[in-house]
């Protein structure tokens, strides 16, 4: 193990980690499913400004992409919808949320299915809303996913975006492990898999958590598979390309006080908590 990474190490016994669902589980508090389904409404309060819950599902055939364990998918439901779908490209997720479904009594207008938001086989015009919560950093092929997102939106349908940008305090989703903020920027991307690796490899869950996160590049190095590196500039850059128009968009800061350095060049992408973006498909696509 390099020098960064034990340094890495004792720098984290430092830091109490963030709750996290994975660690919930472990625990036997509660499942990663029922979490969500707990933290539902926190998922779409940046949205609430510009629409309400009803507003966004009741009586809508709804698309969650990125949906998870479904346990956020089930919670949109309880608003009405007529069609809830849920997609995630992690296989076992579909069997989980539709286990999750039944148990809150949901079956009959919600399911999921595996599969790559870059690549899905619904028709065109099939969605009166999609969701991408916390999605936008992790899809693989961001510009085909919101090529995607249109094309099998209806006319006058919302698209919902919201996530964390990549210099986040904790963006690079690895805080059920390492509660250092922003270590990502501090260390190397080795470094944080080597760390990571060492402290989950005894946890019950350690191979899986491993797996889901990492990767092999070509040359059989490791690399941080699970985001996309998604940062606010980036997100910009990919709106340029997007004809249809953005109706809401937010920034929204860490935390009030931070709200200045939110607004600096060369601070935003760290003091950035989340960014929303609604678009409305137009009438005439």
């Amino acid at each position: 193990m390099s020098f960064s990474s034990q340094v890495l190490l004792g720098l984290n016994r430092l830091f109490p980690l963030p709750v996290h669902p994975f660690n919930l589980a472990n625990d036997g508090e509660m499942s990663y499913t029922e979490w969500q389904f707990q933290k539902g409404d926190q998922t779409i309060q940046f949205f609430l400004p510009f629409h309400s819950q009803e507003q966004m599902f009741t009586g809508k055939t709804v698309l969650d992409i990125g949906c998870g364990g479904g346990g956020k998918t089930c919670y949109y439901a309880t608003f009405g919808p007529k069609k809830m779908i849920g997609i995630d490209i992690v296989p076992h997720y579909a069997e989980e949320g539709n286990a999750f479904a039944k148990e809150k009594g949901l079956a009959d207008v919600v399911s999921f299915m595996t599969g790559d938001a870059a690549r899905m086989d619904f028709a065109d015009n099939t969605f009166d809303t999609i969701i991408m919560n916390d999605a936008m950093e992790h899809v693989g092929e961001p510009e085909k996913t919101l090529e995607e997102c249109f094309r099998v939106l209806k006319p006058g349908g919302h698209l919902y975006i919201n996530f964390p940008p990549y210099y986040h305090p904790y963006g690079a989703h690895l805080s059920d492990a390492i509660g250092i903020p922003w270590v990502h920027a501090l260390f190397s991307e080795q470094a944080l898999i080597d760390a990571y690796k060492k402290l989950v490899r005894d946890l019950p869950d350690g191979s899986d958590r491993i797996s889901f996160r990492f990767d092999k590049r070509p040359d059989g190095s490791d690399t941080i598979s699970y985001i996309n590196r998604m940062t606010i500039k980036r997100f910009r850059n990919i709106q340029k390309g997007v004809t249809q128009p953005a109706v809401y968009e937010r920034e929204i800061p860490l935390r009030n006080q931070l709200k200045g350095l939110a607004n600096v060049p060369g601070f935003r992408e760290f003091f950035v908590k989340m960014v929303v973006c609604v678009y409305q498909k137009t009438p005439s696509s």
